[in-house]
């Protein structure tokens, strides 16, 4: 399984509160961060990779979420809130992870003077930083869509695309918009750390859709109740293998273990996609008609099975289906058979939203907008959490091609509808919580 299906622990992530950290002078709060993250992960890499090699079980990411830097930088000036994303990022250097998350703000609600300011330095912060992730959530089936918010969002996503224009936009491969965002994420990139969480804890993102895959494989043209089966007994060994990891990792660091994440998170390697798994079960690309209830019975059965295995579970928790991340995915949409509106279809029932989907440069910036509100609604109607990554890459258009190297792959340039939401979206305000948020 661990090296013939690429079963990994997809990340090990380490969640650290910065509440204490806020200050009114800006270069306490910046010696204050980088100190607590290297006091509190400096043995995280060497422990998890000792760990990996002890149980042979490969450990792909080593990362670490924080407490929103909106909330320690509330007494801070616009223009200090990226410095304080630089000592992040430095210090997430140091230690040696790959990401960090936490540039983030929770908006669903309305702004604070803070948080009006902190939106607009995050083109900023994503392209002075190499580790740093962002994230805002605009959206709460509780509190309704802050449209004013999703409305200056397509211009800051145009703005990071344009300031990491060289890299094909990849900063915006950094920031998701969420509903109904979880505080105990582990998945980059919109993981951050919560209120409502302790002061340290390690919590774990498993993989494994190369091990699904091949279990669905074996089951043959068995009908879609046994397939349900087999895939749920395949989340529990891949959940309970998860927890080991993360309860291990959590002894050895001193810190308190959080949650298993059980998504299946797929990479752009060979054997490690959703994508494959939806066409083992018959489809014959993704994006099929079919995809919506193929990828409904995979999500359902990941979280039974996962749930049997664990009294931890957390995050997100089900399939993510991002375009560039999953080879199969994005042969999809390369041929036609997935399109920006199946992928929104599909979203209603996975973990996560449209993910990873890259458009053309000269999209504009009410039409960004008001994709992410389309799927932002689907979050806040269905009460689950749903997000938008979404790249214009600059200078593409339709049909080419944009490589974003690494974990984050490689997409194809998607059209989007030509008909305008301009007057919808500047309309702004907040679209209403719907009737099922009264539930007291």
């Amino acid at each position: 399984m661990t090296e013939m299906e690429h079963l990994d622990i997809r990340t090990v992530t380490m969640g650290i509160n910065l509440r204490d950290c806020a200050d009114s002078q800006i270069e306490r709060v910046c010696e204050k961060v980088y100190r607590k993250i290297t006091a509190q992960a400096g043995r995280l890499v060497e422990t998890v990779d000792q760990i990996g090699a002890e149980f042979g079980i490969r450990i792909a990411n080593k990362r670490i979420a924080v407490t929103p830097v909106s909330t320690i930088g509330e007494a801070c000036e616009i223009h200090d809130y990226p410095r304080i994303g630089r000592a992040v990022d430095s210090a997430a250097q140091d230690i040696g992870i790959d990401f960090i998350g936490g540039y983030s703000a929770l908006i669903h609600k309305g702004f604070t003077r803070g948080e009006d300011l902190f939106l607009e330095t995050i083109p900023e912060a994503l392209s002075t930083t190499e580790r740093l992730c962002s994230s805002v959530n605009v959206a709460t089936t509780h509190s309704g869509i802050n449209m004013t918010a999703v409305a200056r969002l397509g211009h800051i996503i145009r703005e990071i695309a344009g300031r990491t224009a060289e890299g094909g936009g990849v900063g915006c491969a950094k920031f998701v918009v969420f509903a109904n965002a979880v505080e105990d994420n582990p998945f980059m990139a919109g993981a951050f750390f919560g209120p409502g969480e302790p002061e340290v804890v390690v919590n774990v993102g498993v993989s494994g859709p190369g091990v699904v895959a091949q279990a669905v494989r074996q089951a043959g043209d068995c009908d879609l109740g046994e397939l349900a089966e087999t895939i749920k007994r395949m989340a529990f060994k891949v959940t309970r293998a998860g927890e080991l990891i993360g309860r291990e990792a959590a002894r050895r660091l001193g810190v308190s273990f959080g949650i298993v994440d059980l998504s299946l998170a797929p990479t752009p390697a060979p054997g490690d996609s959703v994508g494959e798994i939806l066409e083992a079960m018959g489809l014959e690309k993704a994006g099929a008609p079919g995809s919506t209830a193929a990828l409904a019975l995979l999500t359902d059965a990941v979280k039974k099975g996962g749930a049997m295995a664990s009294s931890y579970v957390g995050g997100l928790s089900g399939a993510f289906i991002p375009v560039s991340e999953d080879g199969a995915m994005m042969e999809a949409a390369r041929v036609g058979a997935l399109s920006i509106e199946k992928l929104e279809a599909m979203t209603a029932v996975c973990s996560v939203g449209l993910d990873m989907i890259a458009v053309p440069g000269d999209t504009p910036p009410e039409t960004i907008s008001a994709i992410i509100a389309d799927e932002i609604a689907i979050g806040v109607v269905n009460n689950k959490t749903t997000g938008v990554r979404i790249i214009p890459a600059p200078g593409k258009r339709v049909g080419e091609i944009v490589n974003f190297g690494g974990l984050l792959g490689s997409a194809p340039i998607m059209p989007v509808n030509r008909f305008s939401s301009a007057r919808f979206i500047k309309r702004g305000g907040r679209i209403p919580a719907p009737i099922q948020s009264l539930r007291n």
